[in-house]
């Protein structure tokens, strides 16, 4: 694999991370503010992310491996 591509799944990796800690940081807020179906949303689509985070981070490091 090239290493231009491997170094691209770093950035796209780093912007889900980014993502992934609003949507968490969001749901905490709506929590707070008594928000429960919009916290849930939140916290849902963040799981969601966070596991394609995982599933990321293994494929970079087969690559790089």
């Amino acid at each position: 694999m090239k290493q231009t591509t491997i170094d691209s799944l770093k950035q796209l990796y780093e912007k889900l991370e980014v993502i992934t800690r609003e949507l968490y940081n969001l749901a905490e807020i709506e929590l707070e503010l008594e928000d429960f179906d919009d916290a849930s949303l939140l916290q849902t689509r963040a799981n969601i992310l966070y596991e394609q985070m995982e599933n990321l981070d293994v494929v970079i490091s087969e690559l790089e491996g």
